[in-house]
């Protein structure tokens, strides 16, 4: 009998993994930190970015088979608290998919009116045509998805990132004016200043997403080698790619007139205007939809498979209909659920005062979900140390016993701190009132979190 040949190496992997995290639209909200921004990547890298890469890279060479995160913590404390945490990753992304089109909208409003970006109708119009077509490309299974990874990471996100920095370099050497300074006061952060601190849970939340791959361990060539080689690189290239497409922006656009939608449009504008080179700005922005895009797919059809695993074990008869696969192996009913659920959380940019604010609640809202993931999955990876401390692993997290706990101490706190923050908007972003905000945000996570819990009732009683 032959063989099937499994699609993904090393270079997709962490193509995979660079286009889930490395998102351009991360950068202005970095931006707004100024010189200060580095100390706050280097802040979440030890607390958070670094021990997700140690943890995942050690489950997933320990468990290496379709189902990532949803395996190793049904492993750790059972079906219920796996379909609960698969759950919050698939729906943390549902909220999240409305904020990254937000962002693909203020791209395509640059090419004909860029005060588009605040009509609330042109944004929802255009955020559901873009949606349901990511929708229909993700029917077409895993294959189409490795693809747009990949070309999506080095042609949409990448050379964007890349341009970015080289244009910033450029900006220097020509003695232009720039709009941030260096120096040891600028890069230590006024601490004090809350707003700082609020944007802070965005930073975080911009480099969630390393776990994601694993879902699709099953179909890596030689997972135990080449996952761990693919996190560490792309870790690394998405940290730097990161910090320094953020520093550029902050060197070219004020802070005072960064968008936290259109600021890294923004910043190629006002280059090529002042070089007269305006004829790249519609090359680029093309690029930078391409990429968007293609983060969204990579997305859409990662956290669903997670979920369609772990409905195929929970075998309650409610959820047999979700699924059903089509000839691409794509879970089309289950694609269908996720479409609508979207569509309907579009409707925020409609309800909610600005285009601004709605963008920053579901940004803080998809936050607070997948902080919520997170914990779960530290709390697994540190109860799996303990719990299959046998099972064979070919990269472990070094200090033994001490270094699990160190590693998962550390993302626990910033998990913990990241939840506190998000209930603090930062200044001129919620344009109502502080007490509007938090309740729409904590009715949002309870009415988010309540669907697992009527699963594990429909199967007999909530026993976690």
């Amino acid at each position: 009998m032959k063989t099937a040949i499994k699609p993904l190496g090393v270079f997709s992997l962490a193509m995979m993994n660079v286009i889930a995290v490395d998102s351009l639209r991360s950068l202005p909200v970095a931006a707004q930190f100024g010189y200060s921004l580095i100390f706050f990547y280097l802040l979440a890298a030890v607390f958070f970015f670094i021990p997700t890469a140690l943890i995942t890279a050690e489950l997933a060479t320990a468990w290496p088979s379709t189902g990532g995160a949803y395996i190793w913590i049904r492993t750790a404390f059972g079906a219920r608290w796996g379909w609960f945490a698969i759950w919050l990753q698939w729906v943390y992304n549902v909220v999240w998919y409305p904020t990254i089109l937000a962002f693909v909208i203020a791209a395509v409003a640059y090419l004909f009116n860029p005060q588009l970006v605040q009509h609330k109708g042109f944004v929802l119009g255009l955020v559901l045509a873009i949606w349901w077509s990511v929708t229909g490309l993700s029917c077409l299974g895993l294959r189409v998805s490795n693809w747009l990874s990949s070309i999506g990471a080095l042609i949409g996100t990448l050379i964007p990132m890349l341009f970015m920095i080289a244009l910033a370099v450029f900006w220097i050497k020509g003695a232009n004016p720039l709009a941030m300074h260096f120096s040891t006061h600028a890069l230590l952060p006024n601490l004090t200043d809350f707003n700082n601190i609020a944007f802070l849970t965005n930073i975080v939340f911009g480099l969630m997403g390393l776990e994601m791959s694993a879902v699709h361990a099953g179909d890596v060539r030689n997972p135990q080698k080449d996952y761990p080689r693919a996190l560490f690189w792309s870790a690394g290239l998405i940290l730097l790619t990161l910090i320094l497409g953020s520093l550029s922006i902050a060197l070219i656009v004020p802070t005072s007139q960064l968008n936290i939608l259109s600021g890294l449009t923004d910043a190629y504008v006002l280059f090529f205007t002042n070089y007269h080179l305006n004829f790249f700005i519609p090359i680029v922005i093309a690029l930078i939809i391409m990429g968007s895009l293609c983060s969204v797919s990579t997305w859409v059809i990662g956290p669903t498979r997670g979920l369609l695993i772990a409905s195929f074990e929970s075998k309650v008869e409610g959820l047999r209909c979700l699924l059903k696969l089509n000839r691409f192996g794509a879970p089309v009913n289950l694609l269908l659920l996720q479409g609508v659920l979207v569509s309907l959380l579009t409707s925020l940019f409609i309800l909610i005062p600005t285009v601004n604010e709605a963008y920053w609640l579901l940004s803080v809202m998809t936050a607070q979900l997948a902080v919520l993931f997170y914990i779960i999955l530290f709390l697994a990876a540190l109860r799996l140390r303990y719990k299959s401390g046998c099972q064979s692993r070919v990269y472990r997290i070094p200090g033994g016993k001490l270094g699990i706990w160190v590693v998962t101490g550390l993302g626990l706190l910033a998990c913990t701190v990241t939840f506190m923050i998000g209930f603090f908007p930062p200044v001129g972003v919620a344009s109502d009132s502080f007490l509007k905000f938090d309740a729409i945000l904590i009715a949002g996570i309870l009415l988010f979190c309540l669907p697992p819990y009527l699963v594990a009732k429909a199967q007999g009683g909530l026993n976690l």
